[in-house]
This record gives structure tokens, sequence and C-alpha cells, in this order.
């Protein structure tokens, strides 16, 4: 098997991503990530001499989307009609910071 990475570069890609390894464990990802370039090897085989890069796959699809358009909407009497708790037009959600309570 080719040595494509070493176990520096693997401490260096889990510093980066905040992934905690153990040495034992760094030994491991840097035999499996080796592996897993060399099975990649046959890309290398195929003559891509003159062929364009494409960015999409599909094609020349370009915008797809619908326009925007403006339509009606909920009135905000229609929108908190459902709300369990409400205050002033607006929803009332339980507080996930400091002491609780509704805010």
């Amino acid at each position: 098997m080719t040595q494509h990475l070493t176990d520096k570069d693997v401490r260096d890609i889990a510093e980066y991503t905040r992934i905690g390894l153990t040495e034992d464990e760094v030994g491991s990802m840097t035999r499996d990530l080796n592996s897993i370039i060399d099975s990649l090897s046959p890309i290398l085989e195929y003559d891509l001499e003159g062929v364009e890069p494409t960015f999409h796959p599909i094609g020349d699809l370009s915008n797809i989307m619908r326009e925007d358009v403006e339509v009606a909407s909920f009135t905000q009497d229609v929108a908190l009609e459902n709300a369990p708790k409400q205050q002033d037009g607006s929803f009332l959600i339980p507080s996930i910071l400091g002491d609780g309570g509704d805010r």
C-alpha cells in the first residue's frame, strides 16, 4: 500500500475537524485512509486528455427556480391563532437561556 497520508497528516486533519483521536486511532485511520485512496487508483487509468471539465453533471441547467412573486399571506391573527401563548401580537416561547420563563 502506498503511503499517501502520514500520521501527522491525519493528526492535522483531526485537529482541524476537532475530532479527538488516540494514538491507536491515528494509526488505524492512517491505514484506512491510505487504503481508500489506493482503491481510487483505477480512475488514473482513464485518458482524460482534451476532456473539458463540467460544472454541473446534468448539463446546461440554469436557474430552475420559479420567479419570486409576492402573494397574499396569513394575517397576524391567523398566524397566532393556534399559538399556545402569545403576547403583544408575537409568539411567546419558553426561554432556553438564563433563569427560564417566557420571552
